[in-house]
């Protein structure tokens, strides 16, 4: 069974115990609801994820003066359709493109660095280094 197939019933196994039973026949009797599920599971996959923004609320407050600046990166990589590398520089003109899908962007006039690597299919979004100018030429960006 797939992980979306288990989600599934998960879900409905969860609403038909918080609804009546009767009131859980007539739902099935009127809608589909495992099709409506996979419906809404696959609407809801399409969505972008900006995996670990906690580690950017963690970096802030060690560093407050950077917080609005990743705050305002954050909403707008939460709100832009990036779709390739190409798309990325027209936002963001100062932003590294690197190796394994991995862009650098400064942060805070260069006194920072922010690492992402991107997975443009399923526009996913994976933080993987957030750090000072210092701090990133001790990594590889390519592989961390």
């Amino acid at each position: 069974m797939l992980w979306h197939e288990m989600l599934i019933d998960f879900l409905i196994a969860w609403a038909l115990k918080a609804v009546h039973a009767t009131t859980t026949r007539l739902l099935i009797q009127l809608f589909p609801i495992r099709e409506l599920l996979y419906i809404c599971l696959f609407k809801i996959q399409n969505l972008k994820r900006l995996i670990a923004k906690r580690t950017l609320k963690e970096f802030w407050e060690k560093h407050p003066d950077c917080e609005q600046y990743l705050k305002t990166w954050y909403d707008i990589a939460w709100r832009a359709d990036w779709r390739s590398p190409n798309d990325i520089k027209e936002t963001f003109a100062s932003a590294s493109i690197i190796a394994n899908n991995r862009v650098i962007f400064n942060i805070r006039g260069n006194n920072y660095r922010l690492v992402v690597k991107f997975n443009y299919e399923r526009q996913w979004a994976f933080i993987r280094f957030i750090g000072t100018h210092a701090e990133y030429d001790k990594i590889d960006a390519t592989t961390i």
